[in-house]
Order: structure tokens, then sequence, then C-alpha cells
């Protein structure tokens, strides 16, 4: 009896870090190890970041960034294999996608901000980018007084659409705010007169000029709305398991040479599907945040 109580007690003793080890997998890690897969919500038009090239790939920096993701979260969770399926999501409904579990991790331009952060989680910052207008240079319009009076077009569901709207009324400029589903629509209203400006990220406003048939038209404000804002990969709030392993991935990536060759193929180097170069060099602000990777949502700890 003695030899059976104490093999007993061995057995359990064997077998807890285990079953403990099983009990820890909860939300997203459970959903995945269940099923296989991981859901990204990516972006169809946020070149450079999250777009669909030339044969019907999402490609993009933020893309090759959530990759690395995947490869973390395949390792923590020991798969041999791990599918990855895509869902389109737009400005208006990635928060709505990721709340009710449609997607796990957003792979785009979101700014983490501490608003959404109510709603969502962050990891670590991506990228760094204020909010100014892009106008025909022919219109000579440079700061934010300069859109008094004007028709000017933002983004459905964006920070920047707010951006205006507040300093449309703080400053009474009597603006005509424009709504657009997307970055494309709202580039084309200003390519076609039907907006004199429209305001968004500037990385995202120098992509599209870049893309334009004629570049040498355009010009983005000096002015800009706000301090430089992070961008982040989005995840599900209070899902601290999910969390840890993600911040892990990122960290790791950010603090990693690997890095600066993502962001160089995305932003120095020719991109598909027309063999654009934006020219942008990696900002002081956002190496020093690679450094000492967060998901502060303040624009000020990240040096202005």
């Amino acid at each position: 009896m003695r030899f059976l109580t104490t093999a007993a007690v061995l057995t359990v003793a064997l077998a807890t870090p285990a079953h403990a080890h099983a009990q820890e997998l909860s939300g997203t890690l459970q959903k995945i190890k269940d099923t296989g897969a991981i859901s990204l919500g990516v972006r169809d038009s946020a070149l450079p970041f999250s777009y669909i090239d030339d044969h019907q790939n999402i490609v993009g920096y933020a893309i090759d960034i959530c990759m690395k993701i995947v490869d973390e979260i395949k390792a923590e969770l020991k798969l041999d294999k791990l599918d990855v399926n895509e869902t389109v999501v737009t400005s208006s409904n990635r928060i709505p996608l990721m709340a009710n579990g449609t997607v796990d991790l957003e792979c785009g331009s979101t700014t983490n901000n501490a608003e959404r952060q109510k709603q969502v989680s962050f990891t670590n910052t991506h990228f760094l980018t204020a909010s100014r207008f892009v106008s025909k240079k022919a219109l000579k319009l440079d700061q934010i007084d300069d859109l008094k009076g004007k028709a000017v077009v933002s983004v459905s569901g964006t920070i920047n659409l707010g951006q205006l709207t507040k300093v449309n009324a703080a400053r009474s400029l009597g603006i005509t705010v424009m709504n657009a589903k997307d970055v494309p629509e709202a580039f084309l209203m200003v390519e076609t007169d039907r907006a004199q400006a429209f305001v968004m990220d500037d990385i995202m406003l120098a992509t599209m000029i870049a893309s334009s048939k004629d570049p040498s038209l355009y010009a983005i404000s000096s002015a800009a709305f706000n301090d430089p804002e992070p961008y982040g990969i989005m995840m599900r709030k209070e899902d601290v398991p999910f969390k840890t392993v993600v911040d892990r991935a990122t960290s790791k990536l950010y603090k990693s040479p690997e890095i600066e060759k993502i962001y160089n193929k995305w932003f120095m180097e020719p991109v598909p599907p027309r063999g654009l170069n934006f020219h942008i060099p990696m900002p002081a602000a956002m190496k020093k945040s690679f450094e000492n990777p967060s998901d502060n949502p303040n624009p000020a700890s990240y040096g202005g």
C-alpha cells in the first residue's frame, strides 16, 4: 500500500506540470490551437503597409511583421503547421471585427491611442506618423488656417477625420468636411477637384502622391494636426497570454537588425506592383523606439 501510494503521488506530481501548462491556454491562443489557424485582418489599399500586389497577394510592411508574429505563435503552441487566413478590413469595421473574434491580429496602419486602448490592445509600435493634408500645389495651401472655407476630405472611422472636425470647430474655419471610404477614394477626390485637400497620416499621403499620375502636382502641408503618433498591430483587449507572445515576437524583431531590412524593403526600395520608391529613411525617433519597444500611445513618449 505504501508503494502504491508513493507511486500514485509520483504520477500526480509528474502529470501536474503538463496539466497546468494545458490550463494556461485560453482566449486567442486556445482558439488558434483548437483550429490550427490564425486570422489576420488586412488592408487591400494601405500601401506600403498592407495592400494587394500584382499577383493578388496581400503584402506590405505590416504583413511582414505579422508573419514574424505568426512564427512566434506557431513555436509557442508547438504546432507543425499553422494556417493563415486573411480578412480584408476597413477603417470603420476593423475594431468591431477584432472584438467579435473574426480577426486575431490587425495588420495595417492603425494608430495606437488612449481612446482605442479602451476597446483593443496593441503590440509594440512599428511606425510613427503625423496627420497632415495634401493638396494641389497650385492652390498654395500649407497651413491649417489655409483650409478656411474649403472642401476637405478624410477617411471614415479614422483619427484624422476626428482631428479635422475638431480643428474646424475650434478655429471656426467653415470647412466643408467630407467623408471617403478609404485612402484611394479620398485622394481621388483631390485629383478630381471635388475636395481641395485630404487630411491623413503623412506617410499615407506620401504613398498616394508617389502612386499618382503626376506626383509633381501635389504637396503635403508643413503644418501638422498633431505630434507624430504610433502605429501598432492590433489585437483583442484583456487577452494577456496572447499579448505576451505577440509582444515578445515584435520586441525580438525590433531589437534585431532584421527590422531595418524589412523597413528598407518597403520604404527605401522599389515595391510592387509599379516599382514605386518612396525614399523615406527611418526617422531617428523610430530607431530610438525600436531600441526599447513599447505600446505606449502617447506621442510625447517617442520624442515628438
